[in-house]
């Protein structure tokens, strides 16, 4: 019978490889900050006082909003090159690639996440405001 502890399907080294993980983000420093991840999460009924679980949160959060940007960049980039050609070479001469709630909604739907405008939102001030208060 093995007496070994760590079984033979790679377990053991799982487990260390995951205790090496979760030491190494005491020192790590994400880029979303300990509070506003630990703010969110009591918001959601989660506390845990080990900061390695809110680090780890973090840098899943961290990853998944990267994975979105990029995502929203490739729709950015598809649309542009969908523009007819001769508003193309107008836009070529400023080469900056601007977010829009399009490419964004796009991104996040493969995610499963569904943005939608809110029914207050407007593309114009005016939009919305008292008929007598408009200046036009």
């Amino acid at each position: 019978m093995n007496q070994n502890p760590q079984s033979s399907d790679g377990r053991g080294d799982d487990d260390t490889a995951l205790s090496d993980f979760l030491a190494s983000l005491m020192d790590y420093t994400p880029t979303i900050p300990d509070e506003l991840v630990e703010h969110y999460l009591a918001k959601s009924g989660f506390q845990c006082p080990d900061v390695r679980l809110t680090r780890l949160v973090a840098v899943a959060t961290q990853k998944f909003v990267a994975e979105v940007a990029g995502d929203a960049l490739q729709h950015c980039k598809a649309r542009q090159a969908t523009i007819p050609k001769d508003k193309r070479d107008k836009q070529q001469k400023d080469k900056r690639l601007v977010l829009t709630m399009e490419d964004l909604s796009k991104a996040l739907r493969e995610y499963g996440v569904n943005l939608r405008h809110q029914e207050y939102f407007a593309d114009s001030p005016s939009t919305g405001m008292d008929p007598a208060t408009r200046e036009e």
